[in-house]
């Protein structure tokens, strides 16, 4: 048996190797197609697990305000109704805003910290702000106030390069420098943070908070991991239609290739049956080359993907799949490959091209030898 399985390998070979031209093509195509779609699926999958690994330390509960359908200041009094509600520990107000830089055609996102260990007329800035501005350490950047007049504050800290993906274009300033740029009154912030002594009681503590406060917008924090996901989801899907012309027109080339013999592999057939083989040897045999070309291009094409998507940046979609920003930060994604959409890319890419490989051989193999090298 193990003699006859050798047998049947030795002939799989041989018989590629004389169509190796075309094989090759054929396996060059199938890689590019398996390539592409395992980009997108890796990319997408790996960003979905970064954004929650970012998120983890996102605020249980946020409190904004809306007015007119638009988000508003929240008074420091809406904090004070607020640290009533059964199941609070703490209600934190935050000052953030966005700041644009004619200059550069960015956009910085100005925040106050928690606890600020730097002076007034101090900044604190992310490390894709220095790399497009070429700003450094004890430089002065300059921003214009909602009265019109410069506010001129100096670098005394760069974020270190691991914080990139949450800190590129973030500027850390005081609360007396921020409302100072910003025109913000005392006694106003920007939302509220709520702390929950128990998780899963997040969604009835925002419940309370719409009954006390009508005019605010409670947002949890599943939310905002959900709207990435769908963001992405949704980046991908396009991308993924977009790639679905060349997609079929692979399918075209397969399925032509796998279901239509020429002469010559029909007369390979015939000799084979006419010296004694059987129609299943002949079935496994051919079998055995489709899953060779798609089994080798599909490891490839795999192979190709994890490289290009956690050693490469992703170059070729990173643009379409992450968005465009003049500081977008540079980073690289952890490596992640979900064995469940390795199993539906196998079953897409593999299975389908092997089974049309099997009954167009079945059909040759079952008509007269003689038959057909008369023909």
């Amino acid at each position: 048996m193990i003699e006859k399985q050798i047998h049947l390998l030795d002939f799989t070979l041989a018989s590629l190797l004389r169509r190796k031209g075309r094989n090759a093509a054929l396996i060059l195509v199938y890689t590019l197609v398996v390539f592409l779609l395992a980009s997108v699926t890796f990319f997408t999958q790996a960003l979905k697990q970064e954004a929650a690994r970012v998120l983890r330390g996102a605020p249980e509960l946020i409190v904004q305000r809306l007015m007119a359908g638009r988000q508003e200041l929240v008074p420091a009094s809406y904090a004070e109704a607020l640290r009533g509600i059964l199941g609070v520990h703490s209600v934190r107000g935050r000052l953030w805003g966005y700041y644009f830089d004619p200059v550069f055609g960015a956009n910085y996102t100005l925040m106050v910290p928690e606890q600020a260990s730097f002076p007034a007329g101090t900044v604190v800035v992310g490390p894709g702000l220095t790399r497009s501005s070429l700003a450094s350490l004890g430089n002065l950047l300059p921003f214009r106030t909602h009265r019109g007049t410069l506010n001129t504050l100096e670098i005394g800290e760069i974020l270190p390069k691991e914080s990139e993906l949450v800190a590129a274009d973030l500027v850390l300033v005081t609360a007396e420098d921020f409302r100072a740029i910003f025109g913000m009154p005392e006694g106003y912030f920007t939302d509220l943070v709520l702390g929950v002594r128990n998780p899963n009681e997040v969604l009835t503590v925002a419940k309370k908070v719409l009954e006390r406060l009508p005019d605010t917008r409670p947002v949890v924090r599943d939310e905002i991991l959900r709207t990435y996901e769908s963001v992405f989801n949704w980046r991908s899907g396009v991308l993924l239609f977009v790639l679905l012309g060349s997609v079929l027109a692979f399918a075209i080339l397969a399925w032509d290739k796998a279901s239509g013999l020429s002469e010559a592999e029909r007369r390979e057939i015939a000799i084979l049956k006419a010296v004694g083989w059987e129609t299943g040897d002949v079935i496994v045999m051919k079998s055995w080359e489709g899953m060779v070309v798609s089994l080798s291009s599909f490891v490839l094409g795999l192979v190709l993907a994890y490289v290009h998507v956690f050693f490469g940046s992703s170059a070729l979609l990173a643009p379409v799949l992450k968005g465009w920003s003049v500081l977008y930060p540079e980073f690289r994604l952890a490596p992640l490959v979900d064995p469940y959409q390795v199993a539906t890319l196998f079953f897409l890419c593999v299975v389908p091209y092997t089974v049309a490989t099997v009954v167009p051989v079945w059909r040759a193999a079952t008509v007269d030898p003689d038959s057909v090298m008369r023909s």
